[in-house]
C-alpha cells in the first residue's frame, strides 16, 4: 500500500517542478503551464490527506481549486491569445511593453 509520505513527496516534487517553471521560463504559455503543474500538486496533497484522514474536505475543496484554475486557464489563453496577435510572441519581455 502507499502511504502518505509517497503522495507527499511526488506533491513536493510537482510543485518544485511548476516554482521552477514560473521562475525560469520567458515564455508566458509555460508560465501558465506551470501555474497549473502547482494547483494540480496541491490537489493531489488535499486528496491525500483527506484520503488518509477519512474526512472529505479535501476532496471538496479540490472541486473548488479545479473550478478557479478552468476559469484562470480561459483568462490566461485569452490573454496570450491577443498577446500573440498583437506581438506575434507571447515571451514576457513583450508583455512589460503593455504598460501604459
Amino acid at each position: 500500500m502507499i502511504s502518505l509520505q509517497h503522495y507527499l513527496i511526488l506533491s513536493g516534487i510537482l510543485f518544485t517542478t511548476g516554482i521552477l517553471g514560473v521562475l525560469l521560463r520567458r515564455n508566458a504559455l509555460m508560465i501558465l503551464l506551470s501555474l497549473e503543474i502547482m494547483l494540480n500538486a496541491v490537489n493531489l496533497s488535499f486528496v491525500a490527506f483527506s484520503r488518509f484522514s477519512g474526512n472529505l474536505d479535501g476532496q471538496i475543496f479540490v472541486f473548488f481549486i479545479m473550478t478557479i484554475a478552468a476559469a484562470e486557464v480561459a483568462v490566461g489563453l485569452a490573454i496570450l491569445i491577443t498577446l500573440f496577435r498583437n506581438k506575434k510572441s507571447v515571451d514576457t519581455d513583450y508583455i512589460k511593453s503593455l504598460r501604459w
